[in-house]
């Protein structure tokens, strides 16, 4: 009698074992397949504080659509503004955001090696007047591709056309290096649609 009870326990178990695998199983055959996801599902914004611009964000302007390869922050003292690589057009641009007194500050930049310039002095560039407006130096961290070392000291030197609507910049990123010359044409975020930068991947 002893024998045959153990004998149906097992058996018992093993047909319990057997109906929750079965169940387990069938319940997860009529899951439904999780739904694909839209890559541009970061909604279209004109938003343009560091967690909607940065390597992977798309800026389109003018018809084009450019898409952040790096971003540069700059520091001197409180103050803090940034400045993105763009690729997408016939050449790279640079795009600074700064916040000054509350007013946003865009303004796209491109790389003029043609002009053999230093700073000091009134300059005139492409029939343009600039007058300097600032000069300073600011520590740097960068993120992505801007061909710039992780992090430094860098000096600048701002110049403004008389209504700045249009801008001359000298950068240079180490005392040794020789003054990069940028010209600049201000925009306004109504001119802009931004994708932003999708979520860093969890490390």
């Amino acid at each position: 009698m002893g024998t045959f009870l153990i004998v149906l326990a097992i058996v018992l178990i093993v047909a319990a074992v057997i109906v929750f695998v079965v169940a387990l199983r069938r319940s997860r055959e009529s899951k439904p397949p999780a739904a694909r996801q839209d890559p541009l599902r970061f909604a279209a914004t004109t938003t343009f504080g560091p967690q909607q611009l940065g390597p992977g964000a798309i800026v389109s302007h003018g018809g084009i659509d450019h898409v952040v390869r790096g971003s540069v922050t700059l520091r001197q003292g409180p103050f803090v503004w940034h400045e993105h690589l763009l690729e997408g057009g016939a050449e790279p641009i640079w795009f600074s955001v700064e916040e000054d007194e509350g007013r946003l500050e865009l303004v796209m930049w491109v790389r003029r090696n043609d002009l053999q310039l230093q700073p000091g002095g009134a300059h005139t560039v492409d029939g343009e007047s600039f007058h300097e407006t600032e000069r300073g130096s600011a520590s740097y961290t960068t993120e992505g591709t801007t061909g710039l070392p992780a992090g430094g000291e860098m000096d600048f030197v701002d110049y403004a056309n008389s209504d700045e609507t249009a801008f001359l910049g000298f950068e240079r990123w180490a005392p040794n290096m020789p003054w990069e010359v940028s010209v600049g044409k201000k925009v306004v975020p109504g001119e802009l649609t931004v994708y932003p930068a999708p979520p860093p991947s969890p490390a």
